[in-house]
């Protein structure tokens, strides 16, 4: 058998060993067009190392070929080797007809490093010399989608669309969607996701889809999309979240929950499924499983803000002061983020009649919970009953600002001064 043969056959049976024993007898023995397909089919297969080899060579035998250089360089920044990478590229003169595809390659690696400015601005450059090339607007208009720019990289996606349906391997009906979604222009989505979906169906183009018209108010299409997602792959687990939120939106909190406890049998360590359960659950009146479901959530994360405030909440309703001490005192209560939980824990230390603790969290609560009359009205009330005219009347000046037309609060702070 030829050496050529013997080469493809070891590349195709992923015999890495015979591949590399070879490599030295293939670049005596054969010509370079065919060690230049050999090169391309090491690198699509994965040989990187080897495919840089045969590269490396070729290179030696043709110095001043560009693609070459272009080539090897993109090999090389797959293997790390960046700086010889960049010196292969930038070693390009700029009358080679190679020299836009090397600034493309240049693009591709200062986007990947983060310099977005770097590559948008060697993308510009290639496109002066070639402005109508559409893999030079496309890098464009990827850029632009990865910086945010989601506006002009529709524009440069609709232009392209108007010539074709799909580029380097992507359909552009399916970069729009994704493009018109990260610009919240939901509605405008939803139709590039249908047409993408006409060609092909995948659980992430219809949780696309989905999500879209979750966002654009359009639940029960939500719902329906959904479904099929959980159909198509049952352990794509984002879909039960969604699917909740969406029958809860249509005001099914049954199908919600049902839903919701699906999600559960699939991802038992999901705290955001435990919080929604939890929630759910109050509002069917199942206050034992609620309160199961958000003890779970605060054991998943135990910095949960909007569980532990969903169960102190639901605790102090419910009267059970003993459990809300229970589970701000877990809390340190100098941290200014869990200021929400103060006025539950300041009611309840009142109730439990521990008068010190509660003034410590009134205390601690009024910063951020001023401009709340209810609160205001509970802590003016219990200063008055600790005797603390002073304060009391300070608070109640405040209470007659923000309830103008409460006449007791001007009775309070005449009787007061």
């Amino acid at each position: 058998m030829e050496i050529s043969q013997q080469f493809i056959k070891a590349i195709e049976n992923g015999d890495i060993q015979t591949v590399q024993s070879l490599i030295e007898p293939l670049q005596l023995a054969s010509e370079p067009e065919f060690q230049y397909e050999i090169a391309n089919m090491l690198v699509q297969a994965g040989y990187l190392k080897e495919g840089q080899q045969v590269l490396e060579h070729l290179q030696f035998l043709f110095p001043e070929e560009a693609q070459l250089k272009i080539d090897r360089a993109q090999v090389l920044m797959e293997i790390n080797e960046e700086d010889e990478a960049l010196l292969l590229l930038t070693s390009i003169e700029e009358h080679a007809d190679e020299y836009p595809q090397a600034l493309l390659s240049l693009a591709d690696y200062y986007q990947m490093q983060g310099y977005y400015e770097v590559a948008e601005q060697k993308i510009n450059q290639a496109l002066a010399l070639l402005p109508e090339e559409p893999l030079l607007i496309f890098a464009k208009a990827e850029l632009l989608l990865e910086t945010g720019k989601y506006l002009e990289s529709v524009r440069l996606y609709e232009n392209l669309k108007g010539q074709m349906d799909e580029i380097a391997g992507i359909r552009l009906s399916e970069r729009l969607a994704e493009a018109y979604s990260a610009g919240a222009a939901f509605e405008d989505a939803i139709p590039y996701y249908e047409e993408s979906l006409s060609d092909h169906v995948t659980p992430d183009l219809l949780f696309g889809l989905a999500y879209a018209a979750f966002q654009a108010g359009r639940y029960e299409m939500s719902v329906r999309k959904l479904n099929e997602v959980k159909t198509l792959d049952p352990d794509y687990f984002s879909a039960y979240l969604l699917l909740a939120q969406a029958y809860s939106m249509v005001e099914d909190n049954q199908q919600a929950y049902d839903a919701i406890l699906e999600g559960l049998r699939r991802d038992e360590y999901d705290k955001e499924l435990y919080l929604f359960a939890g929630k759910l659950a109050l509002k069917l009146g199942r206050t034992t499983e609620a309160e199961q479901h958000l003890r779970q959530a605060i054991t998943l994360d135990p910095e949960y803000m909007e569980a532990t405030i969903t169960l102190v909440a639901y605790l102090h309703a419910a009267e059970k002061d003993e459990e809300v001490i229970e589970l701000v005192e877990l809390i340190s209560h100098n941290q200014d983020d869990w200021s929400a939980l103060y006025p539950f824990a300041a009611d309840a230390y009142a109730k439990e009649e521990n008068f010190q603790c509660a003034y410590e969290f009134y205390s601690l609560a009024y910063t951020d919970h001023k401009e709340d009359p209810v609160f205001m009205e509970k802590y003016a009330y219990f200063l008055l009953q600790e005797g603390k005219r002073e304060e009391a009347l300070e608070i109640s000046k405040q209470l007659a600002v923000l309830q103008p037309n409460e006449e007791r609060w001007q009775e309070v702070i005449e009787s007061l001064s």
